[in-house]
C-alpha cells in the first residue's frame, strides 16, 4: 500500500493502465481528516484505483510560515487510507521529489522569488500573475508557484485520469484548473464540497493548532459567509454593503486579512454580486490563519 519511490508507483500505475483501469489521485500534505476522507470517497466511487499522496511540500511555504511545525501523522494517515480502501499511499521524501535541490527553504529576497528552492537547480511552474496576486497570494508570495509545481510533478508521476481537490482551497482549485487547461493535461479536476464540523467550522489540518477558545472564535468565518449569503438572497447585491456586514461578527480576537467577492471561475473582482460570485475570507485567530468561502448560489 505505501510507496515512497517514484519508480515504484509508476510501475504499479502502468500495470493498472494496461488492465484498462481508471486512476484517481487525491493530493494531500497529510494530517488527514474527514475533509480528506470525503475526497477519497469521491475517488473510490468514480475510479477503479485510488492513490493518495502525502507530502508536505516545502516550496509552497514562505520563510516565516509553519513548514517545520506542520503536522506530520503518516501512521495515522496510512490507517485512515487503509480503512477507506485506498490502493496506494504515495509518501515520498523531500529528496525523492526534489533531487539535486540543496536549498530546502526559499531565500528571503521577497516577491515571487520566495518560492524558489534554488534558482540554479529547479524548474518551476508559474501560474498567471492575475490569478496569484490576490487573496492568499497577497500575503503568501510564491505560494502558488510551489503548489502548481508540486501538483504538476504529482500529475506526471501518477498520471491519473482524475484528481480530487477540496473547495475550501478555492483559489488553488481555480489556478489548478487553469494550469490543466493551459497545458493540455489529460486529467479531469474534480471539485469536492467543503466539509464542516458540527459547529460549521471548515475542516483543516491547521485547526489542531487552535485552543478551545480559538475554536469558538474561528466560527466567525462561517457565520460571516452565511450572513452574507442570506443578505444576498434578500436582494442586497452591492459588495461593499455585503462586506460591511462582517464587522458585526468580528472582535478583538480576529485579524481580518481579506474578504473578497470574485467570479467563481476567473477570480475577477466583482462590484455587484450575482449567482456566479464566490465569497472568500481569511482570518487569523488564536495566532492561526484560517480560510473559508461560499458560493452565492
Amino acid at each position: 500500500m505505501l510507496k515512497t519511490k517514484i519508480a515504484d508507483i509508476r510501475k504499479e500505475v502502468l500495470q493498472w493502465k494496461k488492465e484498462g483501469l481508471s486512476v484517481g489521485l487525491v493530493p494531500t500534505m497529510g494530517a488527514l481528516h474527514q475533509g480528506h476522507l470525503s475526497l477519497i470517497k469521491q475517488s473510490l466511487k468514480k475510479c477503479d484505483r485510488t492513490v493518495v499522496s502525502v507530502f508536505v511540500n516545502p516550496i509552497q511555504f514562505g520563510p516565516a510560515e509553519d513548514l517545520d511545525k506542520y503536522p506530520r501523522t503518516l501512521e495515522a494517515d496510512l490507517e485512515l487510507c487503509k480503512n477507506a480502501g485506498v490502493d496506494i499511499v504515495f509518501a515520498p521524501s523531500q529528496n525523492e521529489m526534489y533531487e539535486n535541490t540543496p536549498h530546502p527553504n526559499p531565500p528571503p529576497q521577497g516577491g515571487r522569488e520566495q518560492s524558489r528552492l534554488s534558482n540554479d537547480f529547479f524548474t518551476y511552474v508559474i501560474p498567471p500573475f492575475f490569478y496569484t496576486d490576490k487573496l492568499c497570494g497577497k500575503s503568501r508570495p510564491g505560494h502558488f508557484d510551489g503548489v502548481c509545481t508540486v501538483v504538476m510533478k504529482l500529475f506526471n508521476i501518477v498520471q491519473p485520469d482524475y484528481a480530487f481537490f477540496g473547495q475550501k482551497d478555492a483559489q488553488q482549485l481555480v489556478i489548478i484548473r487553469k494550469m490543466v487547461q493551459d497545458l493540455n493535461i489529460p486529467i479531469e479536476i474534480v471539485s469536492c464540497p467543503i466539509v464542516r464540523d458540527e459547529n460549521g467550522l471548515a475542516l483543516s489540518s491547521r485547526n489542531q493548532y487552535l485552543s478551545e477558545e480559538g475554536r469558538k472564535q474561528a466560527l466567525v468565518l462561517n457565520k460571516i459567509l452565511t450572513n452574507i449569503r442570506a443578505c444576498y438572497n434578500k436582494g442586497i447585491q452591492d459588495v461593499k454593503a455585503l462586506g460591511e456586514t462582517a464587522f458585526a461578527f468580528l472582535n478583538e480576537h480576529h485579524e481580518l486579512e481579506y474578504l473578497e467577492f470574485v467570479d467563481k471561475n476567473t477570480l475577477e473582482n466583482k462590484t455587484k454580486a450575482d449567482d456566479d460570485t464566490l465569497v472568500l475570507i481569511a482570518v487569523k485567530t488564536d495566532n492561526v490563519r484560517l480560510i473559508d468561502n461560499c458560493f452565492m448560489k
